[in-house]
Parts: C-alpha cells; structure tokens; sequence
C-alpha cells in the first residue's frame, strides 16, 4: 500500500521528529501545506533554489516522497469562488500559482478545499454554483495538466462552513461535470463521517472509483486519524475492492503533544492494514 501524511500534523519545528516515525513505520509519502514545508522560505509558493534544497534534503532523507499538496490559499485574501470577478481571478491567480509549485516540485496532485472560499450566497441556486465553478476548474484543470499533475475536488462537511461539494458524493458528481483528466477527486474519509455517510462506504467507493485520484483518512475537525482501526479497516478494503490502488494520506491536524499523536495514528492505520489483510509496509 503507498501510505503518507500530510505535514499539517506537526509543526515545522518538529519536522524531523515526525520524518523519523514515518521511516520507522515504512510510509514512503508524504503529502504538503506550502507554507509548512517552506517555512523558511520568503515566499512558500515562489522559493529560491536553495530554500527548496533545503526542504527537499531531509524528506529525501527519510525516504520520503512529495504526494500530494493542500492548503493552496494558504496567505491569500479576497479570493473567493463565487463572489464576483475580482475574488475569483484572486482564486484563480492562486490556485495558478499552487500549480506551478507542483510542477516544479513534481508533486502529481492538489488538494482543494478552502470550504469558506467555496461557499456560494444566497440567492444562487447550486445548478448556477456548479456552472461557474465548473468552468473555473475545467481552465484550471487545462494548466495542472499542462504541470504534470491534477486538481483533487475535496468534499468539506457543511461544519466547516460551506455549502458547496458537502457529501463525496457532491465532488463525485462535480469531478463528472467538469470531465478533465486533470480534475479528480479526494475521497475524504472524514466528509463520510461529516455527512452521514460511511455506512454505505462500499456503495460509494465503487460508483466514484474511475474519479478518484487520492484519499484522505480523516476525521470530522481534523482530529488525529484513523481514530478507530476497524473503521479505518473497513474503508481501505471498500476501496481496495474497488479496485483503488493510489495514495492513502493520513490528514490531521496538529495536536498539542504532535509527535506523540503523529505515532499513535501510524501505529492505529498500522492495525487497520492487518485488520483489512492488506500488506504492511516493508
């Protein structure tokens, strides 16, 4: 299985802590917010060379590999998907620049979620919500594949404040309308969980896979995750069955004792792997 992390779970000054139990565990990716993994730099989404080096060397180190990127507003203002022009060019002007940190980076897949910049007013219906956002994406999705990677649309509950993609199978439907190979979707474990919706984990596995382009093992509010072995369990068979054979990324956020909650996650999505007959990595 291609297990990783993404580092909004440690801060960056525990960094190589948190590199150094993924080593031990065999995970091999690891997934990035911009402005995390170049803490250093003057300008996260526009490093120099050497502040780049600088990063790369110790997840190089640690066997690690760069699989995915979120957090791509990360430091931006005023951008918004659906409050008139000059917010969305905001949006799109930084969604661009995210994707040319992927491409040099070499970083196959982007996380968007951003729910409060993706929550449409009222008065909009969601057809005309979707018909905006679909053509903002589809030029998006031109630029990512002209990158070398791929946009992964994440469903956010309705608790993070957004209205716009709630359920998986929203992003689903939306990944479908848009119908790009550079716009897929993130399979969020932890939206199932939001909007009631786990329970039919296989269902929703099945009919999405042909869109699915990365999963989160997530929990509601980003607590640490997998919380419970055997749920986790459950969702990596539903989507090995499936026939998924992509990039399992731990998204959590940091606690207050990171590195001890960053091992006890590794150690439960551990058990989840036994407990689904998958393989452990090496």
């Amino acid at each position: 299985m291609k297990l990783a992390v993404s580092n909004i779970a440690w801060p960056a000054s525990e960094r190589d802590g948190a590199y150094a139990i993924l080593a031990r565990a065999g995970f091999t990716g690891l997934e990035i917010a911009p402005g995390l993994f170049l803490a250093g730099a003057a300008d996260p989404f526009a490093p120099t060379d050497a502040e780049v080096e600088h990063a790369l060397a110790p997840m190089r180190d640690a066997g690690l590999t760069l699989v995915s990127m979120q957090s791509l507003l990360f430091g931006v203002s005023g951008a918004t998907l659906f409050e008139g022009e000059e917010p969305r060019a905001r949006l799109v002007a930084a969604m661009e620049r995210a994707i040319g940190l992927a491409g040099r980076l070499g970083i196959p897949n982007l996380v968007f979620g951003s729910p409060r910049q993706r929550a449409y007013p009222d008065g909009m219906s969601e057809q005309d919500a979707h018909d905006q956002a679909a053509e903002v994406f589809h030029a998006l999705g031109d630029r990512a594949l002209a990158a070398g990677t791929r946009i992964a649309m994440e469903p956010n509950g309705r608790a993070y404040g957004t209205n716009f993609l709630n359920r998986v199978e929203d992003a689903e439907a939306f990944v479908r309308r848009v119908d790009h190979p550079a716009v897929v979707l993130n399979f969020d474990i932890g939206a199932l969980h939001m909007e009631g919706d786990f329970d039919r984990i296989e269902a929703i596995a099945a009919q999405a896979l042909d869109t699915i382009g990365h999963v989160h093992v997530s929990e509601p509010h980003l607590a640490p995750a997998p919380a419970d072995p055997a749920q986790a369990a459950r969702a990596i068979r539903a989507l090995q069955d499936a026939g998924y054979a992509g990039w399992f990324s731990i998204e959590m956020a940091a606690t207050s004792t990171p590195l001890d909650d960053l091992a006890a996650s590794v150690a439960r999505l551990q058990a989840a792997l036994t407990l689904a007959g998958g393989a452990l990595p090496a």
